[in-house]
């Protein structure tokens, strides 16, 4: 094996999409929205998968998430998770709880599983089931107690957006009745499904300064039991954060089908063709593939940010290509997210059509589906 090539990232996270197939129908889920393509039905093979992990591991990969779709819909979920384990990487299970039967959950235990991570959609029963669109609340409620009594490090997920950002409290407290540790309280950002429902999910900067001293509150009244992560979306803030810790830096996405991304959207970005786990090994696709060089590093970056100072000292990375993208029709432009992007407007548009009086009856929902859009 050739030696590393100096300068050149490892990446940190992998992230396994093991399937589309979910039980779920969230309409802010970041799948893509052609999930429904046949090329997603032909799904990697379990034994390919383990190769996967392993490569990842030897290219220093640490954390692994295992995530789809939901993920306990793969029959061989137990073996992928003792090889991860056999190859050192610490596991995560990000799962919607459904389905999460004892036997093959005390399985995944016994396979060195190390972390759960359930997805919940409100704290009131009732709306949580129709935001993820199926009854489901109360045996999430038990999938978490079972994980607690397994001992599993428990984290809650919920992605915030206006029809649940004014429960946030409730949100808190629920997430300390779970007994969990961790709380991520993600405010949904603007890709996969989402992009379809913006105008029915963005929250106005009111409702997000609501919860954020919410989340103050609650963090200096819990101290260290519970950890709780609030994340901004993108459409509030002036300067961009690094997507994924940069293109092609810290993670590495590997969809149900072995086609590998630097992020879950990257794949929209066209000219850039997909490399596929099935032909070519992890190490070759980080390393030397055109996807995951096209936006590595900065020599591919446009005006403001080649000779942005700021930039630099924050190491944004240019912000969210696929962002950049979607808003400009240019994936190399800057991402309108930054005050100082040609095509900031764009966001700060967005977030006044947020601000208006919602109408009598707000937008329907479009649901996350397995018919390509």
């Amino acid at each position: 094996m050739t030696e590393w090539p100096a300068g050149a990232p490892h990446p940190l996270l992998l992230i396994a999409e093991l399937t589309y197939r979910c039980p779920l129908h969230c309409p802010y889920c970041s799948n893509p929205t052609d999930i429904g393509a046949s090329k997603y039905q032909d799904e990697l093979p379990a034994a390919d998968w383990q190769r996967v992990f392993r490569e990842a591991a030897d290219l220093g990969v640490l954390q692994l998430a295992l995530t789809g779709g939901e993920p306990m819909a793969r029959k061989e979920i137990v073996d992928l998770v003792a090889t991860s384990t056999e190859a050192g990487l610490y596991s995560t299970l990000v799962t919607s709880a459904l389905p999460f039967p004892r036997r093959r959950v005390e399985a995944l235990h016994a396979a060195g599983l190390d972390h759960v991570q359930i997805s919940f959609q409100h704290s009131d029963p009732a709306l949580a089931d129709e935001i993820g669109g199926t009854i489901a609340f109360e045996r999430k409620v038990k999938a978490a107690a079972l994980a607690r009594e397994l001992d599993f490090p428990l984290t809650v997920n919920v992605v915030l957006h206006r029809r649940n950002i004014d429960a946030v409290e409730s949100i808190i407290e629920m997430a300390v009745a779970l007994g969990a540790r961790r709380l991520e309280l993600a405010n949904t950002q603007y890709h996969g499904w989402a992009t379809l429902n913006r105008d029915a999910l963005m929250p106005t900067r009111a409702q997000l300064e609501r919860g954020e001293e919410a989340v103050g509150r609650a963090r200096e009244r819990l101290g260290a039991s519970l950890e709780i992560l609030w994340v901004l979306p993108d459409y509030y803030e002036e300067l961009p954060k690094p997507c994924m810790g940069g293109w092609a830096q810290d993670a590495v996405l590997v969809q149900p089908n072995g086609d590998v991304l630097p992020c879950q959207a990257a794949a929209s970005i066209p000219g850039l063709p997909l490399d596929n786990v099935r032909e070519r090994s992890l190490r070759e696709i980080w390393l030397e593939s055109e996807m995951f060089n096209a936006f590595r590093g900065t020599e591919w970056m446009q005006e403001p940010c080649r000779s942005c100072p700021l930039g630099r000292e924050r190491e944004d990375h240019g912000g969210c290509r696929c962002q950049a993208l979607a808003l400009t029709g240019d994936a190399a432009a800057t991402d309108p997210v930054c005050q100082f992007s040609p095509h900031h407007e764009a966001i700060v548009a967005a977030r006044r059509e947020a601000d208006e009086p919602e109408p009598a009856a707000p937008p329907p929902l479009v649901y996350r589906d397995l018919i390509p859009q």
